[in-house]
């Protein structure tokens, strides 16, 4: 059981998510905070719903977290204009370093783990990974045939 395909994958995936949150809580981040703050990055003025569904968490879930990081001015909320119920979340300037250094620690993580594997097997591994994420966000149901 322990050498399926679907096992391994799955923990290393855990084993990567346990390091990272060794390593971000000695900059005291959580992975959680590194996701949400990847998050409004990558989409500033994000509502808080969205961000939500982004980072596949409860609303509830998500306002706590975002409670902690205003309070610790790494984020902002801001009324969105087209909508007076909802609020918009951008970075502070405080949120840069941080980020930057989250960015270090999965950097440094990521070189750990990938010790002794080529740039090609890397390269093949990435197209792999993304070709089973793309045939698993597919759309269309298939009927698997084992033959």
């Amino acid at each position: 059981m322990t050498d399926t395909f679907g096992f391994l994958l799955s923990d290393t995936a855990r084993m990567l998510r346990k390091r990272f949150d060794e390593r971000a809580r000695q900059h005291g981040a959580t992975r959680a905070q590194w996701k949400a703050l990847s998050g409004i990055s990558r989409n500033e003025g994000i509502n808080q719903g969205n961000l939500a569904d982004l980072l596949e968490v409860e609303p509830i879930t998500l306002c706590r977290l975002i409670d902690r990081m205003e309070e610790s001015g790494l984020v902002e909320r801001r009324r969105d204009p087209n909508d007076r119920r909802a609020w918009q979340l951008f970075l502070t300037e405080k949120a840069g370093p941080v980020l930057e250094e989250l960015h270090a620690t999965a950097d440094e993580l990521m070189t750990q783990a990938l010790l002794g594997v080529s740039e090609p097997q890397i390269e093949m591994m990435t197209g792999l990974l993304n070709r089973i994420r793309n045939n698993l966000c597919s759309t269309e149901t298939k009927e698997v045939v084992h033959g």
